[in-house]
């Protein structure tokens, strides 16, 4: 057995806005991918994915059925026989590790299930977020259910706000372009719950609230119109402002090892550099209007474009 792929994901643009309804847009990363596999051979690595998903199963016992329901008959039969997730996607660095799993176990046991070839109204799409939102949970305490649903839809995803989200078309890519969105690697992993338990203490600050308000959210919804407009100028106005307020107010999900390099990019202009998920580690998102210079820029580091302008 061997089931169909599932991609890892960027939020380009949205993260921690989205918990308070800012705009955001995740796309697909075909670069990375997992899918349910079974095996006679066990790796360490199987063995372990296996009890993970003994673990989940547990969680998706308690979701109401209401909601969603499962064949839990061929799935702990599976499990038993060893299955596990095969996955590429590498483990706390921003890129939908957690939902690219999601979507696997949906697609093969979720009973009438949504599927990607029906016409995907909103309340559709709001309801795989939400039946996302509680079977990710067990890996994060509290989930958008964003990562798995575009896992599972494999298209460009456009969150207007909590109960407004559509599929998406982005601007085609440029191949000759010298701008680009481009991955960071910072050579460590981060933990999503963590992180968004320290958003969470700050939200209790009002003058946080209000910065996330007034700036952070504003220039987010910019950055996400401006992308989809293909209007680059503006869009690197608007990174720019969005990378200097990370680095002022969400300095701890930033690895303290890439402060001055995140600063440098504004300084110099050379790149911005933003989130790519929660922080804390894994991959830093990099926007350039010349590609070349960030990678002068940047030699020391691991790079991977995303997308061309």
């Amino acid at each position: 057995m061997k089931g169909p792929l599932f991609y890892s994901k960027i939020l380009l643009f949205g993260e921690y806005g989205i918990i308070k309804d800012s705009k955001g847009l995740s796309i697909p990363y075909n670069f990375y991918n997992g899918a349910l596999k079974m095996t006679d051979t066990t790796t360490d690595e199987a063995r372990h994915s296996n009890t993970r998903l003994r673990e989940f199963v547990d969680h998706l016992r308690t979701i109401d059925t209401d909601l969603v329901q499962f064949d839990f008959v061929s799935l702990q039969k599976h499990i038993d026989a060893g299955m596990y997730f095969d996955s590429s996607i590498p483990q706390g660095y921003g890129v939908g590790s957690s939902g690219a799993l999601v979507a696997a176990v949906y697609d093969k046991y979720a009973q009438n299930k949504i599927t990607v070839l029906e016409n995907l109204t909103r309340d559709k799409l709001l309801k795989l977020k939400l039946i996302f939102s509680e079977m990710e949970s067990f890996f994060h305490g509290k989930s958008s259910g964003l990562d798995p649903l575009n896992s599972y839809l494999s298209i460009p995803i456009l969150i207007n706000s909590k109960d407004n989200i559509e599929a998406t078309g982005i601007p085609a890519q440029q191949s000759s372009g010298k701008g680009a969105v481009f991955l960071l690697d910072s050579g460590m992993t981060g933990e999503t719950a963590p992180m968004v338990s320290i958003f969470m203490e700050n939200m209790k600050q009002e003058g946080f609230r209000k910065m996330l308000k007034d700036q952070f959210i504003k220039h987010t919804d910019a950055c996400v119109d401006d992308f989809l407009k293909g209007d680059i100028k503006s869009l690197f106005a608007n990174t720019k402002q969005l990378s200097k307020i990370v680095l002022n107010h969400f300095k701890p999900m930033i690895p303290k090892q890439f402060h001055e390099l995140w600063k440098k990019g504004i300084d110099t202009n050379d790149y911005y550099l933003k989130l790519c998920g929660s922080g804390g580690g894994g991959y830093i998102l990099g926007f350039t209007e010349d590609f070349d210079r960030a990678k002068a820029s940047l030699s020391d580091y691991k790079l991977e474009v995303v997308y061309n302008f």
